[in-house]
């Protein structure tokens, strides 16, 4: 039994490399700090299990959990946060001041692309449209009878032209009064919903930033956010995203449209859209969306969970790998790895590992070189 613990002091001196515990821990080394409470807390152990079996003491055996190494495709991903817009999102504004005679639409309504919203009263523009209109017809009447002459020879031809003229300038003021009165109507831009009205019928509206309602187009949406200049030759129009939208809980593919050409210089960035489907109508202006795009693929790779790669005093990082797992006791063993890049909890190995390794993934925290494992 004394021999025992003798053996035990020597262990828990030569696992702290000739430095106390109060010296690695105002060296802030955390790394030596994990890697010598790893390896002390298997010395305990076997130092535990020789002590109850009266002085023999037994290998120690873990209990983990593996994983088969394979080939496979690896993505890693820019994570970036943007924002759900569309195009056709505005305030329809009335061209003309004056009374709102009629509203026609009211909110939740569809709308198609030049339907009649409303109408203000255009001040008497009608009358004096009607009253031009009737010069026009004059007018042209006046023309035609004048060419009639003309074309037999009869009459001069100062007349036929000053007939010719007065026709032109009433037809000209047809038109402008025309586009004056079809400014007192308020046509929807584009199909869309109208999604709030801000007036009422008979009030007096003129343009202003609150504008008479709001209509929406749900079926154009897109993303729009901003990606370091780092990435500017990883991305492209056509580059499939995967965007997740917070509130919703759910991930719709998208496409780049749109890869700015101008480098902000305040922080080194450009923008780009994202083209969204939208067939259930869930996406709304302003939604949060998070952009997954893929900067690097590895066909072939092999990953492993990012949280069984270790590092150990020297820097080095390391995995453990079953050996013997055909045998009758699997081994752990301590094998140095390079890694390369993360994405979604797996990390791709470089060098050190090879497809159909076995690698522990649970109890790498319990487990030294050498020691036996159970699964």
């Amino acid at each position: 039994m004394r021999k025992i613990l003798i053996l035990a002091t020597s262990l828990l001196l030569v696992a702290c490399g000739g430095k106390s515990t109060d010296d690695l821990i105002k060296d802030k080394d955390l790394t030596a700090l994990k890697t010598k409470k790893t390896e002390l807390q298997a010395e305990i152990a076997k130092i535990d299990a020789a002590l109850l079996g009266g002085g023999k003491a037994p290998e120690s055996e873990a209990l983990v959990s593996v994983l088969t190494v394979k080939d496979t495709v690896f993505n890693h991903y820019l994570e970036i946060q943007g924002s759900v817009d569309t195009k056709e999102n505005i305030l329809v504004q009335p061209e003309f001041s004056g009374t709102l005679t009629s509203l026609n639409v009211k909110a939740g309504q569809r709308v198609s692309k030049g339907q009649i919203l409303g109408r203000v009263d255009d001040a008497g523009m009608s009358q004096q449209l009607a009253s031009i209109e009737n010069q026009y017809a004059l007018a042209k009447t006046t023309f035609e009878r004048q060419k009639n002459l003309w074309d037999r020879k009869i009459g001069s031809e100062i007349q036929y032209l000053q007939a010719q003229t007065q026709m032109i300038s009433a037809q000209k003021s047809v038109a402008q009064m025309r586009a004056q009165v079809s400014k007192t109507l308020i046509r929807a831009p584009f199909s869309g919903t109208i999604d709030e009205v801000f007036v009422e019928r008979g009030q007096v509206v003129s343009p202003n930033p609150q504008g008479l309602m709001r209509i929406v187009n749900l079926s154009n949406m897109f993303v729009s956010t901003t990606v370091p200049e780092s990435y500017i030759g990883k991305l492209k129009v056509g580059t499939t995203v995967d965007v997740f939208l917070t509130s919703l809980g759910k991930t719709y593919k998208g496409k780049v449209r749109q890869v700015g050409s101008f480098i902000n210089p305040s922080n080194r960035s450009f923008g780009i859209e994202v083209s969204v489907p939208n067939p259930d109508n869930l996406l709304r202006p302003n939604q949060v969306a998070k952009l997954k795009i893929i900067d690097y693929t590895a066909k072939n790779a092999l990953v492993v969970p990012t949280n069984v790669v270790q590092e150990d005093g020297e820097k080095n990082k390391f995995v453990f790998v079953a050996t013997n797992v055909n045998g009758k006791k699997a081994v752990a063993k301590k094998v140095i790895v390079t890694i390369g890049k993360s994405s979604d909890n797996v990390t791709e190995v470089l060098t050190g590992l090879s497809a159909n390794d076995v690698v522990v993934t649970e109890g790498v925290n319990t487990i030294s070189d050498g020691m036996k494992l159970n699964f």
